[in-house]
């Protein structure tokens, strides 16, 4: 598990919940949810810091819903790892299930099983 990322502002150590991006060009300044990697022109603050932001005078603050609570997998990234789950798992040879191929353990391969790794294994629907 990685570390909790801090607050950036100087003397704080509270956990980090937010991003903060500068965009000088537009002279704003975007406060969203935390980055999912500490990237170096960002600032991460912690929820205090993140309420209290304000900008330089003449810059708007844009800010973007930034949830505090724990953070859930979202159905696009269950999808996500099930689509590379089944990429690592895809067979070099496809045609090898489909014609009566060995499985593991000498019994007659699955041909609705498209892969077995370790502990996780693929299923192909009856369709494809």
């Amino acid at each position: 598990m990685s570390p909790v990322r801090r607050c950036s502002r100087t003397a704080c150590g509270r956990p980090a919940v937010a991003t903060l991006t500068y965009v000088y060009a537009d002279s704003t300044a975007v406060l969203g949810p935390l980055a999912t990697y500490a990237e170096p022109h960002c600032y991460d603050l912690c929820s205090q810091h993140s309420e209290r932001l304000t900008a330089p005078r003449g810059w708007e603050v844009v800010r973007l819903a930034v949830d505090t609570g724990p953070t859930r997998p979202s159905g696009d990234d269950l999808e996500a790892l099930a689509n590379a789950v089944r990429e690592a798992a895809r067979p070099h040879d496809r045609g090898a299930a489909a014609h009566g191929a060995v499985g593991p353990h000498g019994r007659e391969a699955d041909p609705m099983e498209g892969a077995r790794r370790a502990h996780l294994r693929v299923l192909r629907s009856p369709d494809s």
